[in-house]
């Protein structure tokens, strides 16, 4: 999956060749500029396309060659915009497009670090408790454990440390088997998306890319079956691409977009009855560009929301557990039968 980082340099690639070829600089000169100058992490890739250009080839040939070190989306949209002759107008596009994704994977990770470190910082005082009752314990009485399980003192804190650290790399290690293959990852978002909470936020995003990018696709001599196929995986949901080929050669049977998008389970009712009425309309571009900033709206305050649950959760994991080693605490220091 694409980064934040890759993001920001393809749309940064994107304005670079917008407002170069529209000025008439060749191709050529300006991946050659961004080979020195550009995004550092694209710097080869765009050494090589100049190259091959430079060389005699297409650029839709340039970009095909690099396979996975660019988006199937930035390709195809780059050959339609070279096939029409309207390259400035669709790198324009696409500027928008990665802006908008690099802008919706900050929020994300902007509204989900205060949890991580909120968890982080449980750990360490639950640990911190865990040595600090061992040391009070008096001289000759049995250290108190805060958390139960016999985990006192120094060896009790590194235990328990230990005992965290396997319990989330285990976590970590479960999702990369459930992810390994695509037929795996597309089960497990599909689960992912019935979830409370987490589901409508993963949803939102996925949609918010799909809208933009169908929006993109759809506005070129593209036809509809490849723009859905891009689209779809524009989404970087497995459970939606799972979807893309039959949701595709439905259409190319000359089916209703609206109807086949509605036998999908992953499309909110809300969103068929909009897409539906762009068909009608015949704007389904205009109307998929209004659903992305919707979306993406939407995406910002789900996350909110579900930042707030898992803020609220860690809050009860820390007060549960302080409040368990205030009372052992007391216990330690004010032994039965004083006063």
């Amino acid at each position: 999956m694409l980064g934040t980082q890759t993001f920001d340099g393809l749309a940064t690639w994107c304005r670079a060749i917008k407002h170069g070829h529209g000025a008439g600089l060749p191709l050529t000169r300006i991946l050659a500029m961004q080979a020195k100058n550009g995004p550092t992490a694209l710097r080869p890739v765009a050494g090589r396309i100049a190259a091959k250009l430079e060389s005699g080839d297409s650029l839709e040939e340039a970009l095909t060659a690099e396979g996975a070190n660019l988006p199937e989306l930035f390709t195809s949209m780059a050959a339609v915009g070279e096939r029409s002759g309207r390259i400035p107008e669709v790198f324009a596009q696409l500027e928008d497009y990665y802006r908008l994704q690099g802008q919706i994977r900050r929020e994300f990770r902007s509204q989900a670090i205060r949890p991580a470190i909120m968890f982080v910082g449980a750990v360490l005082v639950i640990a911190f408790t865990i040595f600090i009752l061992g040391q009070l314990a008096a001289e000759g009485t049995n250290p108190s454990a805060p958390i139960g399980f016999g985990l006192t003192g120094s060896s009790g804190a590194i235990l328990f440390l230990v005992v965290v650290g396997s319990a989330v790399g285990g976590l970590i290690l479960t999702y990369k088997l459930l992810t390994n293959s695509v037929a795996k990852l597309a089960a497990f978002e599909a689960w992912l998306l019935r979830w409370p909470v987490v589901g409508p936020c993963v949803q939102a995003a996925a949609l918010s890319r799909f809208c933009l990018a169908l929006r993109l696709t759809l506005d070129s001599s593209m036809t509809t079956s490849k723009a859905l196929r891009l689209s779809l995986r524009a989404t970087g949901n497995g459970a939606f691409q799972s979807q893309a080929d039959r949701i595709a050669k439905q259409v190319s049977k000359g089916r209703e977009l609206g109807t086949v998008i509605a036998t999908s389970p992953f499309f909110p009712s809300e969103f068929i009855a909009t897409l539906h009425v762009g068909e009608e309309s015949g704007q389904i571009p205009e109307v998929m560009g209004r659903q992305a900033e919707h979306y993406r709206e939407e995406t910002a305050r789900r996350t909110k929301a579900l930042t707030r649950m898992l803020s609220g959760g860690v809050y009860a994991l820390v007060a549960f557990f302080i409040i368990v080693a205030i009372f052992r605490m007391a216990h330690v220091l004010v032994p039965a039968g004083t006063g």
